[in-house]
């Protein structure tokens, strides 16, 4: 590949949905009765008000409504993908994320969680998948879905909605509920039919942000906007230090608009603690449990980041995270991503990243997790994706520049001191 060739993106973090009463012809029989009374349900909600700022939601679907519309619209979806400059993309739950019109039956969305009824919650999952693999068939070299799976309550059942999602070209993997409310913890032995389904499918599994025990907050909305992201994390600590990954080496994990800010951090403590260092020294050998290798190197192989609108101070500290371990995302549409402006975005994120590294984390990072064909998405990258120039990319400043960074590494690993971050504007 030469160095200025355009960048093949592909966003590891898009959404899609149907407006909630087009899923009608997708549900269960047997759940068509408890769908209408949950559209009722969900029109009542709608007056009470919600999270979101009126003024600014009006703001925002008279600029982008048509834009919008992509979120299920598969023509108008290539448009706005293609103005990005984006050739392929990770498919989550969640189409608009402020008006509420568009949302998967029975709440199996991003806030998914083991306090909805078990029943109900399979059945709306099994609706939006259903809908998910006719979206993904439309041009599916660009494509990879991430099927909706409430694994909690019934293991069986999850994993032949796993292994259907997979048969019908769901090849995103899976997105499991952030939060099991009354059920076992994932470091529970009673997931491994699911971790063993996914790793012989080659379905990765994810968390993705949106669930939080928002009865805890009141009216402080702070709180939700500082932990939410905790919550979409903390499952991929309870299957490392439990050795899921030991057990299925194949499998791969990830957190999706989690941030990146938090990774370096983690990887520091939990490496520093499996090797006992100072502050670790007192803890019983059960810390280190079905672990044969330090908590960074499970990381490095299973698990990776849906690092979503990534920031430059992420980027700063990419290569103690780990450049290939950072997937990035435009987060269509919604309006906290880098869409309709992400060519601009990325010129202001990427202007002095090497770009050998910004390649990796634009695109080919996620090629290797999702199984994209490159060679398909060449020649549309070729029509629509910006190239270094366009970025204000220079490798003769910005490898030199960064040299010590990447050196340095994992610290705590390399025994170096660690550096400042690089952070400019």
């Amino acid at each position: 590949m030469d160095s200025r060739d355009p960048y093949i993106i592909i966003s590891a973090d898009c959404h899609a949905e149907l407006p909630t009463e087009r899923y009608r012809e997708y549900i269960d029989p047997e759940y068509r009765e408890d769908f209408e009374a949950f559209l009722v349900e969900k029109a009542a909600a709608a007056q009470v008000g919600g999270l979101i700022d009126e003024q600014f939601a009006q703001a925002w679907f008279s600029e982008h409504g048509d834009g919008i519309a992509g979120g299920w619209d598969v023509g108008l979806r290539d448009k706005e993908l293609d103005g990005d400059g984006v050739v392929g993309e990770v498919i989550f739950p969640d189409a608009d994320a402020v008006s509420g019109v568009a949302g998967a039956p029975f709440g199996a969305g991003l806030a998914q969680s083991g306090d909805l009824d078990p029943g109900r919650a399979m059945a709306g999952a099994r609706a939006h998948n259903r809908w998910l693999a006719e979206l993904c068939s439309h041009s599916p070299e660009r494509r990879a879905g991430v099927a909706v799976v409430p694994i909690l309550a019934d293991i069986n059942a999850a994993v032949a909605e796993i292994t259907r999602a997979a048969e019908s070209g769901l090849r995103g993997g899976i997105m499991i509920p952030a939060r099991w409310a009354g059920y076992p913890p994932y470091h529970d032995r009673r997931y491994d039919k699911v971790w063993a389904a996914c790793q012989d499918l080659q379905m990765p599994v994810h968390t993705h942000v949106g669930a939080a025990p928002q009865e805890d907050y009141g009216e402080h909305l702070g709180i939700y906007v500082t932990e939410v992201r905790w919550w979409g994390v903390r499952p991929l600590w309870f299957a490392l230090w439990s050795g899921v990954f030991e057990r299925f080496p194949r499998l791969r994990w990830g957190a999706t608009e989690c941030g990146a800010f938090w990774a370096s951090d983690l990887l520091w403590l939990m490496d520093t603690r499996y090797l006992r260092e100072h502050s670790a020294k007192k803890m019983s050998r059960r810390m280190e449990g079905d672990l044969t290798m330090p908590p960074s190197a499970y990381f490095d192989r299973n698990c990776f980041i849906g690092a979503t609108t990534t920031e430059r101070r992420e980027l700063a500290r990419r290569h103690e995270i780990g450049v290939s371990n950072m997937l990035w995302g435009n987060d269509f549409p919604h309006p906290e991503g880098t869409w309709p402006h992400t060519r601009d975005w990325l010129k202001r994120s990427f202007w002095d990243i090497p770009v050998a590294e910004t390649r990796q984390i634009l695109g080919l990072a996620a090629a290797e997790v999702y199984n994209f064909d490159l060679g398909a998405l060449a020649a549309l990258a070729e029509r629509i994706g910006p190239t270094p120039e366009d970025l204000g990319q220079d490798d003769a400043v910005s490898v030199p520049k960064w040299e010590a960074a990447r050196q340095t590494g994992r610290h705590w690993l390399t025994g170096a001191e660690p550096l400042p971050d690089l952070v400019e504007s």
